[in-house]
């Protein structure tokens, strides 16, 4: 009864803090659950508390967790709610597991609402204070990172935060070279479309928000997947997907053309270029044409996409043509769209050593993809990451490559059977990761059956923070089998084995209203008896740090399964690199130690960890001003040492350096830079010097000279394939 009466005075206190807002803040619809969340929501809570691997009670204790969980993903940097909101919401700590139960979801919704609100007046407050411009001769500075600061005390506090945080976004514009005016029009537009995205949220995604903070709760890796987001997860396990080949992008209101995908239907039709803005989408040639413009570009995509070899009819305004310019229909077919540009790419680099030149195969793998429902009907050229691999290593032989880099950096994992499939390509037969279900029964997961390696030739494994799961359990294996070089930083420490709950077949549905649990079910350990939760797996060459091991990675996670030991596997070394290492270590220490790109990483992780520790920037403009100089001095003297010795003229470097400049800080945000602008700059990263992948590719180098020397053991022991 108590907790009824509490719901219904949250319910007025809401209504009357809506009604005590300014007249001026532009107020947005309340959003509402549907009743299939609601029963989404408890059929959910009867699998996690059932089936989790880590199974807790939907009581007080998780509606507290998941309270707070809820604060945290919708207000991570406490921009928004002050104290006396939290201090309203916190009457309600103990309420969500009624809210599941009950299925009535009427609280997280009211919660979202009172955030929603607070945003618009928050950005409102920001366009306000365009009118008046700042002074950038005052000496104060501006945190911008808030997230384990405490929420401030009142309104008062608030504005100040804001002003300063406006004044920082002005300040940035500023230095780039932005007039008052045109910088004036560049953040109303800014704070006008914060406004309006947060008026483009919906049921779902609020929903979708409050089920994974109640998830997470139980623990990291946990989580909840509506229709949409079930769909994305399919696409970039299949690595395809059925549409007109095209990547889009949301520029000012409009669903422009970012890429055309070679072979793709766009692509083939030559109707349709990049830039080309799409403003309407009909379902075949006479469907009737539904207005896109303004639509969040997850809308625009779903109608786009459909049936293979189905029409789809746009409405297009060229690239070239202005917002009143001439119109032209276009007729696609849809296709399947393989996505290449996600999967399994290689590389051949060179490295001289002495009069030897060696030819070295890089890997790069972005994730263990695998196309599960392929696979499952029989189709024998079903998509994997291990076949594909497959495919690259017997090219790499072809060419006569001296070793393999399997680059995993920022591959957080994916198919567990892929995983035991790709170490399989190295090791042959044998047991790759062992597995320990919720009642604590322990399963030994081995490589297929085959022949031999696929590559029994020098190995490295490149890996990063980014590098989870299933990463992990091949680089562990690697590493266990003493068959490879591991090297970079500490991964991130995922040792966790979750599966895919189809909560429409649960409750037998027709009709998929009730999207999908990602459940974990498992813990996974090496085949030593270790595992990688928590610890990750630790290189054998270790790399300089470049990620916040406190802010990502398992250990970051409160909630996280504890580091474990339990007994190892029957498994036979496929080699001994150990005695190796010493040697290998000491030529990288003398090589990093004199070479330019690894010093510059280094000089840019130490500036790194400096601001993040300060957590602070000057809002002086004579201050901000002559940091930014040092950098660009510090850039342009890198720029003059790389070109040492060729043809280039000093002051070209220093226009080239200038331009990259303007678009690493030019005080814009993502999707307010030209098109043209923002593939420049993409195009530019990628063909920026990786020193990373060169030194990795440098100690892969010297692995194959010294074991082609005798210099160690054998990189594998013909007996351990078996």
């Amino acid at each position: 009864m108590k907790k009824t009466l509490l719901w219904m005075a949250f319910a007025l206190a809401t209504a009357a803090q809506a009604a005590s807002f300014d007249q001026a803040t532009p107020i947005r619809p309340e959003l509402k659950p549907e009743q299939q969340q609601a029963l989404a929501a408890h059929l959910a809570s009867e699998v996690l508390t059932r089936y989790h691997y880590k199974a807790m009670p939907l009581d007080d204790a998780m509606s507290e967790k998941a309270f707070d969980n809820y604060l945290k993903s919708i207000d991570s940097e406490r921009l928004f709610f002050v104290q006396a909101d939290i201090d309203r919401l916190a009457l309600y700590r103990t309420l969500l597991d009624d809210a599941i139960i009950k299925e009535d979801l009427t609280i997280p919704f009211a919660i979202f609402n009172l955030y929603a609100q607070r945003v618009v007046e928050r950005f409102a407050y920001a366009r306000g204070l365009l009118k008046d411009g700042f002074d950038f001769q005052q000496k104060e500075s501006y945190q911008y990172a808030r997230e384990k600061e405490p929420w401030l005390k009142s309104e008062v506090e608030m504005r100040e935060l804001w002003r300063k945080r406006v004044k920082n976004d002005w300040l940035r514009l500023k230095l780039a070279g932005k007039d008052d005016k045109s910088t004036v029009a560049t953040l109303d537009k800014r704070y006008d479309n914060a406004q309006r995205r947060i008026g483009r949220i919906k049921s779902e995604d609020v929903f979708q928000a409050f089920m994974n903070a109640y998830t997470t709760a139980i623990e990291p890796h946990t989580g909840y997947l509506g229709r949409r987001a079930t769909q994305g997860f399919d696409i970039s396990m299949k690595l395809s997907l059925v549409g007109i080949g095209a990547v889009l992008a949301e520029k000012d209101d409009y669903t422009t053309i970012r890429e055309l995908v070679p072979g793709g239907p766009a692509s083939l039709s030559g109707q349709l270029k990049v830039g080309d803005r799409i403003l309407g989408v009909a379902q075949g040639e006479r469907g009737v044409m539904t207005d896109v413009l303004g639509w969040r570009l997850d809308d625009t995509v779903a109608l786009i996409r459909g049936a293979a070899d189905s029409v789809v009819l746009l409405d297009v305004l060229p690239a070239d043509a202005g917002p009143d310019g001439k119109h032209k229909l276009v007729s696609l077919v849809r296709k399947k769209i393989n996505l290449e540009d996600q999967a399994a790419k290689k590389s051949v680099l060179s490295v001289t050593d002495g009069k030897v030149v060696r030819q070295l195969g890089v890997i790069s793998l972005p994730s263990f993809y695998e196309d599960f429902e392929a696979r499952q009907k029989g189709d024998k050229e079903f998509r994997s990451a291990s076949r594909d691999v497959a495919r690259l290593l017997g090219e790499l032989k072809q060419q006569g490559a001296d070793g393999v880099l399997m680059d995993l950096r920022s591959n957080g994992g994916g198919s567990l059977k892929e995983a035991v499939e790709l170490t399989g390509l190295f090791i042959g037969k044998g047991p790759v990761v062992q597995q320990r279900s919720a009642r604590g029964k322990m399963v030994t997961m081995e490589s297929r059956a085959r022949a031999g390696p696929v590559w029994d030739g020098p190995l490295g494994v490149l890996i990063d923070r980014g590098s989870a799961s299933a990463s992990e359990i091949f680089a562990a294996a690697i590493q266990d089998y003493g068959r490879g070089v591991v090297m970079g930083e500490p991964s991130f420490g995922k040792g966790t084995v979750q599966t895919m709950i189809n909560l429409d077949e649960v409750a037998k549905n027709d009709k998929k209203n009730f999207g999908e649990l990602k459940l974990t079910v498992a813990q996974f350990f090496r085949i030593n008896g270790g595992t990688t939760q928590l610890r990750g797996v630790s290189p054998d060459i270790l790399f300089p740090t470049v990620i916040d091991a406190e802010g990502f990675g398992e250990s970051s996670f409160a909630n996280a399964l504890p580091w474990v030991q339990v007994k190892a596997a029957d498994y036979l070394p496929a080699g001994d690199l150990k005695s190796l290492l010493p040697s290998l270590r000491a030529r990288h220490e003398a090589r990093v130690k004199n070479d330019q790109e690894f010093g510059y990483l280094r000089e840019d992780i130490a500036e790194f960890k400096s601001q993040r520790k300060r957590n602070q920037v000057s809002l002086n403009e004579v201050e901000r001003r002559s940091e930014r100089d040092v950098r660009e001095a510090r850039l342009t003297s890198r720029a003059l040492r790389r070109d040492a010795g060729k043809t280039v003229h000093p002051d070209d470097v220093g226009q080239k350096l200038a331009r990259n400049m303007a678009l690493q800080d030019d005080g814009l945000q993502s999707g307010e830079r030209t098109l043209a602008d923002e593939l420049a700059a993409e195009k530019m990263r990628k063909g920026a010097k990786d020193a990373l992948l060169n030194e990795a590719v440098h100690i892969l180098s010297d692995q194959a000279g010294l074991l082609k020397a005798g210099a160690g053991p054998a990189a594998r022991n013909e007996s351990a394939s078996r």
